[in-house]
């Protein structure tokens, strides 16, 4: 953690701490602040600027507010993107050319809590130098505008038809979505607009679901956090392929035809395999601590190099620069295609797999079932501190676990970067030995935690 950044930037429950309304207006003044002074472009004589976008949740309207007045008393022009997926941010900050970008959200969370994640020029996540440099910024004097300087702030009214056109220019121009039948879930969320509307200008008929935010149902028993009810609509409708996004639309989980859900694994097998095929497959694979064995041993037989990042795509991201990769992601549904996109972007992962069921006409079913998972499971033990992970009794557990596993299986214990919480995940060929690895570490957590 840098400093109030987590794994994808600053978040926490509404009117709580960093989310406070006087606080973001501190953030503002040290982003901005730091990106007047590191970032502003050469030669550019007016202001720098910086755009801003958000997801649906009630409280966006307070924290956008803070964020133009903290920008704006420094000298920093805003250019307001209105409710847009993340993706949209990265894409404009640098369309657009801004010093940097902002996007509102707190992704999967409910509606209660809310972040705010930061962009540089160049439309990627920040690098945790910079976070910090913000962070100690946010702890002195921050000097203020003359009133001559100060920053104007204006509403994009075309936004989201921006990114709209940029998403589909990554869709095969030779192909088309006619014929295919669409279940897209949007969460409730910030591509409530573009992710059905862009696949209805490819041709797709659609069935859409959860695409009447207001401003509190973001994520609510929808979205790519609970794809249930998106893939019993497939089964139910017939559809050829359900669609599920989340509150930023940045994951992506899909459904196969027959209702089956398939994570960002099954997902990045697919576009493994066919990206490899056609010559576009450069460097390793690119998964996480959390990906699953199955994946990793699927790969490694088709002659595909994979390798595991920490959990969070930017540092996906940061592993797929320094190895020349062109693919990566996590099962959670973030799936990271650089030539395609700065940013992980659930619609355009998503046209890439329709693109290979229209270029090839197999059924979603034959091309998201390339690997059998290994069995794993995921408890969350929720408000207990991480200090509890360094506790002798856990390490020597741990170890112990580890070593009765052997090759046969894989734990992981780390405290989430996002919810006060501990993620506790076994993998094991064998579901017996999976699920008594999996008791012995929670019995011994909460053991220790007392």
């Amino acid at each position: 953690m840098a400093g109030i950044f987590g794994t994808d930037g600053v978040r926490a429950r509404i009117n709580t701490g960093p989310m406070r309304a006087e606080a973001v207006v501190r953030l503002a003044l040290a982003a901005g602040r730091w990106f007047a002074d590191n970032n502003q472009q050469e030669g550019r004589s007016t202001n720098p600027v910086v755009v801003i976008g958000k997801d649906t949740r009630l409280s966006g309207y307070m924290l956008e507010s803070a964020l133009v007045a903290g920008f704006t008393s420094i000298g920093i022009n805003c250019r307001l993107l209105g409710p847009v997926p993340t993706a949209a941010v990265s894409y404009l900050t640098h369309s657009m050319r801004a010093d940097f970008g902002v996007m509102i959200s707190a992704s999967h969370n409910p509606h209660q809590d809310n972040g705010i994640k930061l962009f540089g020029p160049d439309g990627a996540k920040l690098a945790d130098k910079i976070e910090l440099e913000i962070s100690e910024l946010m702890q002195g004097s921050i000097a203020l505008a003359e009133p001559d300087k100060l920053g104007r702030a204006r509403r994009i009214i075309n936004s989201a038809q921006r990114y709209m056109e940029a998403a589909k220019a990554t869709f095969d121009t030779s192909l088309s979505l006619g014929g295919l039948h669409l279940v897209v879930d949007c969460a409730h969320g910030a591509a409530y607009r573009t992710a059905p509307e862009t696949l209805v200008e490819l041709g797709a008929d659609i069935l859409p679901m959860g695409v009447a935010p207001d401003g509190l149902n973001i994520n609510l028993e929808c979205g790519a956090t609970a794809p249930e009810g998106m893939a019993r609509a497939v089964h139910e409708a017939g559809a050829d392929i359900g669609i599920c996004l989340d509150g930023d639309a940045d994951r992506l989980i899909l459904a196969d035809e027959k209702g089956r859900i398939c994570d960002g694994d099954q997902i990045l097998a697919a576009l493994a395999i066919e990206m490899k095929e056609n010559g576009r497959l450069k460097g390793p694979v690119i998964g996480t601590v959390m990906s699953n064995l199955g994946l990793e041993r699927f790969l490694a037989d088709a002659g595909i190099d994979f390798q595991r990042a920490a959990v969070g795509d930017r540092y996906i991201a940061a592993q797929m620069r320094e190895t020349g990769s062109q693919l990566g992601g996590e099962p959670s549904g973030h799936i990271l295609l650089p030539e395609l996109t700065r940013t992980g972007d659930g619609l355009i992962a998503a046209l890439q797999v329709l693109a290979i069921l229209a270029r090839s006409g197999k059924k979603a079913s034959e091309i998201l079932s390339s690997f059998m998972p290994v069995p794993q499971k995921l408890v969350n033990l929720r408000d207990m501190d991480k200090a509890v992970l360094s506790h002798p009794d856990i390490k020597a557990e741990i170890q112990a676990v580890t070593d009765e596993l052997g090759d046969e299986g894989r734990i992981l214990l780390r405290p989430s970067g996002t919810e006060p919480l501990i993620r506790v995940m076994v993998e094991a060929l064998d579901e017996a030995r999976l699920d008594a690895a999996m008791q012995r570490l929670v019995t011994a957590l909460k053991a220790a935690a007392e």
